[in-house]
């Protein structure tokens, strides 16, 4: 059985008590808060050597039409990807409605982009499904299967953007576009592979560090790849409308494709501080930096700040309804 993130912490203080290392964890949380403290300082003094006056006068020239046009694609991309859990219902059979798996995917998913994946998409997910009955291994069912359709469709669009579409890079850049042509062929042929899989092994199962995998029969996977790959780029569409298309969109698909891995390997909540640095490295031949930012300001304020005000007070209605109806049982 799946244990939960709290339960596997404590598993390991335990070990790491018996194994004579009670001091482990604290040298951990420090160096975890060091970390942020060092990301924090960096983007203090990169912040510094921005001309704010620049960016906010480009800000404050975004049409309105823009930013209208721009936040509907954000609610397009949200009501779409609430739906990436109810692909794991269909999976594992468990019964809740439809209407309350998409109000905890949408819940966790804006928690996800602001404070990363441990407290957002796994944490919340367990917190939530918990509470609505779900037991641990199904959850974790479900919340492997929602990260691998959303990588899934990564994988197809970054490789067919990096392969089809490759980025005019920076001279520095330790890769070139045959590099990135490269990378995209690798990614597409990944891609293929789990296509391949599922039309010829679905009906065998794996076992992985104590968890269960099955592929799914290729009609689910193709429908992994269509509502993953439209997310992707309805993203997109989102920061190349704020640009006011002034780049051309598979360009602008792959630099964002880009900011997302940096942002997943370093780590930092929202990716705050990485996504602008590459944009502005990718993206400075081509356009003001202050236009850059601009939009990106936009982009955060869309499509993470608004959802995780909407997600924070649908969070605590699940938490008030789910007491509620804790009492009613007691």
């Amino acid at each position: 059985m799946a244990a939960a993130p709290g339960a596997a912490d404590n598993d390991v203080t335990s070990s790491n008590k018996r194994s004579g290392r009670p001091w482990w964890p604290r040298v951990k949380r420090i160096g975890t808060w060091v970390f942020f403290g060092l990301v924090a300082w960096l983007i203090v003094e990169q912040a510094r050597g921005i001309d704010w006056d620049d960016v906010l006068g480009a800000f404050s020239k975004l049409p309105a039409t823009t930013l209208a046009l721009a936040a509907t694609l954000v609610a397009a991309s949200f009501v779409l990807y609430s739906t990436f859990d109810l692909l794991g219902r269909r999976m594992t059979g468990h019964p809740l409605g439809a209407g309350t798996v998409m109000g905890v995917t949408f819940v966790s998913y804006a928690f996800n982009l602001n404070l990363g994946s441990l407290v957002g998409g796994v944490a919340f997910r367990y917190r939530l499904y918990s509470r609505l009955g779900l037991d641990n291994p199904t959850i974790t069912r479900v919340l492997g299967f929602s990260m691998l359709t959303n990588w899934f469709g990564y994988l197809v669009v970054a490789g067919a953007a990096f392969c089809f579409w490759p980025l005019e890079l920076p001279a520095n850049w330790k890769i070139d576009n045959g590099g990135l042509r490269v990378l995209g062929a690798v990614l597409l042929v990944l891609a293929a592979g789990y296509l391949a899989l599922c039309a010829l092994v679905s009906d065998k199962t794996w076992h992985i560090r104590g968890h269960a995998f099955q592929p799914p029969p290729l009609r689910m996977a193709l429908l992994q790849m269509l509502m993953s790959c439209t997310n992707w780029c309805l993203m997109g569409g989102v920061v190349w409308l704020l640009l006011q298309r002034t780049v051309p969109y598979p360009e602008v698909v792959a630099v964002l494709l880009v900011g997302a891995v940096a942002g997943v390997i370093t780590h930092v909540p929202a990716g705050l501080g990485v996504l602008e640095a590459v944009f502005v490295a990718l993206l400075l031949h081509r356009l003001p930096q202050g236009q850059i930012l601009a939009a990106l300001i936009g982009y955060r304020v869309l499509y993470y700040l608004l959802p995780l005000a909407i997600a924070t007070v649908s969070y605590l209605v699940m938490e008030v309804r789910a007491r509620r109806l804790a009492a009613s049982h007691a």
